[in-house]
């Protein structure tokens, strides 16, 4: 069995795409995984499946599509893959709440960054399949825009970091 992480994307923020954490937790069950663990409210799972990356998505995507009637995009990491995100985080010096992983389903293109606009104070970078964004004055106040990251979904540091370990602990 190999642990995951799921991240579902715009779901329970800015009151977009309500989905209790109790829905979550029994869609996952009911899919076969076993151990399944929340984090906060905003689209977060922890479990084990014997299951493949790409067999587990394709599953949460398609029980998430008929519950909310419209689809739900979904990034899934090994907890490995998770540990990764945080070590190779290139503005660890900097507070975790104040910059994110953006984890998107294929690796970026090393141009991905340069078609990024609005950019003031932000500091970005390329990661394996993410894309990392320090935001000096804060997330709410930025207008950058980076087409690449587009269907991805962001978390801050802080809950990689907890994501990380409840799947190790697994």
């Amino acid at each position: 069995m190999t642990a995951f992480i799921a991240l579902l994307r715009a779901v329970n923020v800015g009151g977009t795409g309500k989905l209790p954490m109790s829905e979550l937790k029994a869609m996952c069950e009911a899919a076969g995984f076993a151990k399944v663990r929340t984090y906060i409210a905003s689209g977060n799972v922890v479990f084990e499946s014997a299951k493949t990356e790409a067999q587990v998505k394709a599953l949460l995507e398609k029980q998430l599509a008929a519950y909310a009637g419209k689809p739900v995009g979904v990034a899934v990491r090994t907890a490995g893959e998770m540990a990764a995100v945080l070590e190779d985080n290139p503005f660890a010096r900097h507070a975790p709440n104040r910059t994110v992983a953006i984890f998107l389903d294929k690796k970026p293109a090393k141009s991905a960054l340069e078609a990024a606009t609005g950019r003031a104070d932000e500091e970005t970078g390329l990661g394996t399949r993410e894309i990392y964004v320090h935001y000096p004055s804060g997330q709410g106040r930025s207008k950058l825009k980076i087409p690449a990251a587009r269907d991805g979904t962001a978390r801050n540091m802080n809950t990689v970091a907890a994501l990380a370990k409840l799947a190790t602990a697994l």
